[in-house]
């Protein structure tokens, strides 16, 4: 069945969000390869920025501080600077000088996902919640957003926003409710029930149809898999030892059934995730009209960590273990764009994986070139440990004097690196 008028304009719009960060399509170069370009100080990446600069740079710094890295004061100055007035974010802005026009300049997910940065960093509160104010201004008349204000809401754009809310701290049911409508609802309001085919049960739609139909997406249903939990980007590992099993959307005879709150809509768009996987070998395919049909890494990671997220770790080990394989040409897709290397450490760390050897790649270190050299550089975050790794270091006679002894060699001045994890840049 052909694209619908929605699904393709949703298309382009994302274009200027997440799409150019998702996909396998390489934006144009507009600067020579090697150090971040000098006409954009403290920016990430070399790849001409104007339709995902603040979106590269703002999952650069929620990967960053999963991994215990400190962005460098410039890159977190030229992030926070991209705000306008009104507090929206645009794609990027070449001249901060110059007033942003409302209509154009400013978008929902990139003010969404600028707003998780910033909240992560820490450090710039009055940005922050000048994003959110800016986003209470521009939700629509139904609870959500589009990917610009006065856009019809869409599923990817509401989840952004839900994030945003999620990652300060603030129930997003509660704090950004328009007329009695809440983006929750909202949200929810774009998933396929029992009345969709079995393969789409749980799936949800990027938008409606003319005729009202809605259609399963897989992007849609990853980002509405983390807004239905109240996750953002950024999502703490998945617990070794407790892992929930994937459960299907259960139609029990009843055509007209649906997943009863965001729970129930979560799990069910989990199930949808992880059967579209099972079928096309642990990955997504691009959705992309008019381009091939291809194994989707972005789209794959994605998935990791809606399905890691849901604290299933067995099913988001399956894609992640596919983006690993040479076979799928993930490293040479993410090499050198901050964006896709920052997607690959945050799924990696949320299936409980360590993205510092990503089938013997230091996906940290990757990133971490590709801008101003951090603050800090420090190993992964304790948090971001496995499981059996935190529990070797608990206590303990052995973990009491390893501890003293690191003192004592820091004492001496004896300089060498005690985790094998962790690369100098």
């Amino acid at each position: 069945m052909a694209p619908s008028f929605a699904a393709t304009a949703r298309r382009g719009a994302t274009a200027l969000a997440t799409a150019a960060v998702l996909t396998a399509a390489v934006a144009p170069a507009a600067f020579a390869d090697g150090a971040p370009s000098p006409a954009a100080p403290g920016l990430y990446g070399t790849n001409d920025p104007k339709f995902d600069g603040v979106f590269r740079q703002s999952l650069a710094f929620l990967a960053q501080h999963g991994s215990g890295v400190t962005p460098a004061k410039e890159a977190v100055d030229w992030l926070a600077g991209q705000q306008c007035a009104d507090g929206g974010f645009p794609g990027f802005r070449a001249d901060t000088g110059k007033a942003c026009d409302p209509q154009k300049d400013e978008f929902t997910d990139q003010t969404a996902v600028a707003v998780q940065a910033l909240a992560a960093v820490g450090g710039r509160s009055e940005a922050v919640t000048k994003g959110l104010d800016w986003l209470k201004a521009r939700q629509n008349d139904d609870g959500g957003w589009g990917y610009q204000a006065g856009s019809p809401t869409d599923a990817n754009s509401t989840s952004a926003a839900i994030g945003a809310f999620a990652a300060t701290g603030q129930d997003p049911a509660k704090a950004a409710v328009k007329n009695g409508k809440d983006p929750v609802a909202a949200l929810l309001s774009f998933q396929l029930g029992c009345e969709a085919k079995e393969d789409e049960r749980g799936a949800f739609s990027y938008q409606r149809d003319k005729d009202g139909g809605l259609r399963a997406d897989g992007l849609a249903s990853a980002a509405a898999g983390l807004a239905a939990r109240g996750k953002g980007y950024a999502v703490d590992p998945v617990k070794q030892d407790a892992d929930q099993p994937v459960k299907p959307l259960d139609c029990a005879g009843d055509a007209s059934a649906k997943p009863a709150g965001a729970d129930a809509a979560a799990q069910a768009a989990s199930g949808y995730l992880s059967r579209t996987l099972e079928a096309n070998g642990g990955h997504l395919m691009s959705a992309m009209p008019g381009a091939p049909a291809k194994p989707d890494q972005g789209m794959t990671a994605d998935t990791v960590l809606a399905l890691a997220a849901g604290g299933h770790r067995a099913a988001a080990a399956k894609p992640l273990d596919w983006l690993r394989s040479k076979d799928s040409g993930t490293a040479d897709w993410a090499k050198g764009d901050p964006g896709k290397l920052a997607k690959l450490v945050l799924a990696t760390r949320a299936a409980g994986g360590d993205p510092r050897d990503f089938a013997g790649t230091d996906l940290v270190a990757q990133l971490n070139a590709t801008g101003p050299k951090p603050a800090s550089e420090g190993s992964s975050s304790p948090s971001a440990k496995p499981e059996k790794e935190k529990k070797e270091d608990k206590g303990g006679t052995f973990g009491a004097w390893w501890v003293v002894a690191v003192f004592f060699v820091a004492s001496v001045g004896v300089g060498f690196l005690l985790s094998g994890r962790k690369k100098k840049q």
